[in-house]
C-alpha cells in the first residue's frame, strides 16, 4: 500500500475518541497531550514506572512479522505492567505460514477473546488493514514499513516535554536517513501538532526529502549548518542497505560528514539533548562519548517508551 493512500480515519470513533492507534497524522493537539499527560503520570518523581490495573481483564497479542527485540520486549513489559494478560505470537509457525490469510489469523485470534493487536509489519499500512476489517478489536500500530511509528514518536514527545516543558519555540533536528525513517515521519508529524515550527532535517542527499516535502521544514544536507543553536538532537539509525541509494560507500565515510560528535554538538545549544531511538550504532551515526555523555537522553526514551505504551493501551481499553 503505498504511504500516501493510508488513511488513518478508522482511529477514531464519531466521538472523536481514539480506538485504534494507527498513526499520528489527523490526531489533534488534545490526543496527543492526553497521551503525554496519561504516560508522564504513569512515572514516579524517582524516574521509575508505576503499575496499573487498567487491562486486567483484558488480553494483548503482540504479533511482530519483521524482528524488532527492543519494541517487542517494551510492548509486552507494557502490557504486563498494566496487568494485561500479554500474549507473544509465534509467527514462525503461525497459521500464515500455511497460507492462512493473515486477516484469518487475526479473525481466530479474536475469537481467542483477544482484545488489542499490537502490529509490527513491513508491509505500509497493513495495521490500518486490519483495524478497517476487524471490529471489536483495537490496533496499536507498532512500526509499518517506512509509513510511521507512532509510539515511538509519542515517547520522543515525552522526553522532549520532559526536558524542555513546551514545544513552542523550539528548534529540532532530526539527522539521518530521512526518506526511510518511519520514526522521522511521526516526529514531524508529532512535532508540527504539538507547535514546533522549526524542525530541521539534516541528511545526504539520497536519503532526504524531495523539494516539495521540505516546504514545511527545513533541509540540510550540511549537518554544520543544520546543527546551530538547536535545542533538541535525533540521530536516526542508518541502516547499511540504504548506503549504497545514497552513494555513500562505507559507514566511515557517512561517520565523517554525518555522524554526531563532539564538535559538532558544541554547535547546538548548550542544553540541547541527543536522542536516538536505538539501536545505536556507535561511530557510524554517533560517537560513544556522545551516546553515554550528558546530553544524552536515550535511556531515558527507553523507560518513557514502556511509560507511553503504557498509558496508549489504557486509552485505547477505554481506561484512561
Amino acid at each position: 500500500m503505498k504511504k500516501d493512500l493510508i488513511s488513518n480515519d478508522v482511529q477514531l470513533n464519531p466521538e472523536g475518541e481514539l480506538i485504534h492507534l494507527l498513526g499520528l497524522e489527523g490526531l489533534s493537539k488534545k490526543h496527543l497531550t492526553h497521551i503525554l499527560d496519561i504516560a508522564d503520570g504513569l512515572i514516579d518523581d524517582n524516574g521509575n514506572l508505576k503499575k496499573s490495573k487498567a487491562l486486567d481483564d483484558m488480553s494483548v497479542a503482540n504479533l511482530f512479522f519483521e524482528p524488532s527485540t527492543r519494541t517487542r520486549n517494551t510492548f509486552e513489559i507494557a502490557g504486563k505492567r498494566t496487568s494485561a494478560n500479554v500474549i507473544n505470537v509465534d509467527l514462525a509457525n503461525s497459521a500464515t505460514k500455511k497460507n492462512e490469510s493473515l486477516l484469518d489469523t487475526m479473525h481466530t485470534l479474536k475469537a481467542m477473546q483477544i482484545d488489542m493487536f499490537v502490529i509490527r509489519h513491513k508491509q505500509n499500512g497493513l495495521p490500518h488493514h486490519v483495524a478497517e476489517n476487524l471490529q471489536g478489536v483495537s490496533v496499536l500500530n507498532a512500526g509499518d514499513g517506512i509509513n510511521a511509528h507512532p509510539t515511538q514518536a509519542l515517547l520522543d514527545m515525552l522526553t522532549i516535554r520532559q526536558h524542555k516543558q513546551n514545544f513552542e519555540g523550539l528548534s529540532v533536528a532530526i539527522v539521518g536517513d530521512i526518506v526511510h525513517s518511519r520514526v522521522a515521519h511521526s516526529d514531524i508529524q508529532a512535532l508540527k501538532t504539538l507547535g514546533t515550527t522549526d524542525i530541521r532535517l539534516i541528511a545526504p542527499v539520497g536519503l532526504q526529502y524531495g523539494s516539495k516535502r521540505c516546504d514545511s521544514v527545513k533541509c540540510f544536507d550540511d549537518i554544520q549548518v543544520g546543527l546551530k543553536d538547536c535545542d533538541v538532537v535525533i540521530v536516526l539509525r542508518l541502516q547499511k542497505e540504504r548506503m549504497l541509494e545514497a552513494d555513500i560507500p562505507n559507514e566511515q565515510e557517512y561517520f565523517d560528514h554525518y555522524g554526531l560528535t563532539t564538535e559538532r554538538l558544541a554547535l547546538a545549544k548548550p542544553d540541547a539533548i541527543v536522542m536516538h531511538p536505538g539501536p545505536i550504532n556507535r561511530g557510524v551515526e554517533i560517537d560513544s562519548s556522545i551516546a553515554q555523555g550528558s546530553q544524552s537522553v536515550i535511556l531515558q526514551q527507553v523507560t518513557n517508551g514502556i511509560a507511553v505504551r503504557m498509558a496508549v493501551m489504557e486509552i485505547l481499553a477505554g481506561k484512561s
